[in-house]
């Protein structure tokens, strides 16, 4: 880790993360930071990203993006959209750490809080008034020729795709070693439940409660009348092989991270061996946010019976 400046050392640090293109982001770090440090609390952020906040002297800044800037960090609070949320996973994953996303976004399913949450959200982590939970992921293995040639993760979803758009992906879906069907489609989406309600919901695929631990694929635009989503135990291999005459594919994890696949390739999904640990500040049910997220039509519900 190289510290580019460094006022004071803290007993408690919270690393940020911001997207610093949107100026209610700049704004909304702005107001974290200060919450922050008048509380007590040290605050870390990357050197790129401090060029466009306005940060007092005492905030830390570490040049390089990896695991080790988090090092005795206890928590990641990321102010964005999906991709920054997303890009927050990413840190929490490869160091453990909580994140605690605050949506600036549109959606942000992964987000525990809103703009108009953010002295709450400052409270909240000054006395550590949160739960953490820990969401699955998947790990993704590319094999060629039998041999491996990529490996990758994913918090919400492998996705393998066409490229050509005027020609359709053939491939042949595998689960536990068994092939299942064959088409030609736009592509297939592997998920866990928290993308249940990313990409694979756009695709037709079911809501599934972040409890459930379950994988899930499901076909995108599919030519075939058997192309439903699929839904299998969290132990099961979920496998896509692209057919070496169709033209070659792209797999992306998360939508941030992309690899061309050749003609032949074979995409394996499993269960993840490190999960993504999440910051929770409220105990509402899933329930409630899908409602809340989607503004669902609930009026004339008059609850359960007594």
């Amino acid at each position: 880790m190289t510290e580019t400046r460094v006022t004071q050392t803290r007993a408690r640090t919270v690393f940020l993360l911001a997207h610093t293109g949107r100026p209610a982001a700049i704004r909304s770090a702005e107001l974290v930071v200060q919450g922050l440090l008048r509380s007590g609390l040290g605050v870390r952020v990357l050197e790129a990203e401090a060029v466009d906040l306005p940060l007092p002297a005492e905030v830390e800044t570490v040049e390089e993006a990896t695991a080790e800037c988090i090092d005795d960090c206890e928590l990641i609070v990321v102010l964005g959209g999906d991709g920054t949320l997303l890009r927050g996973a990413e840190f929490a994953r490869a160091s453990g750490v909580p994140m605690l996303g605050v949506n600036l976004g549109r959606v942000g399913f992964l987000a525990e809080a809103e703009r108009d949450d953010l002295d709450k959200v400052v409270d909240r982590v000054v006395t550590r008034a949160y739960e953490v939970e820990e969401r699955m992921t998947i790990d993704v293995v590319v094999h060629r020729n039998g041999d491996v040639v990529h490996r990758d993760w994913a918090l919400n979803e492998a996705a393998v795709q066409k490229v050509s758009p005027e020609r359709m992906l053939e491939v042949v879906l595998e689960i536990d070693g068994r092939p299942v069907t064959g088409f030609g489609c736009d592509g297939i989406v592997c998920a866990t439940p928290t993308g249940s309600t990313a990409y694979a919901f756009s695709a037709g695929g079911p809501v599934v409660w972040p409890e459930v631990e379950a994988l899930l694929m499901v076909p995108i635009s599919a030519h075939a009348l058997f192309a439903k989503p699929l839904v299998t135990s969290p132990d099961s291999v979920l496998a896509v092989e692209v057919q070496p005459h169709t033209p070659h594919g792209v797999l992306w994890c998360d939508g941030r991270r992309t690899l061309e696949l050749p003609s032949g390739a074979r995409v394996e999904v499993r269960r993840g061996e490190v999960p993504v640990r999440l910051a929770r500040l409220h105990h509402a049910s899933f329930t409630d946010r899908l409602v809340a997220k989607f503004a669902l039509p609930v009026s004339g519900w008059r609850g359960a019976p007594q």
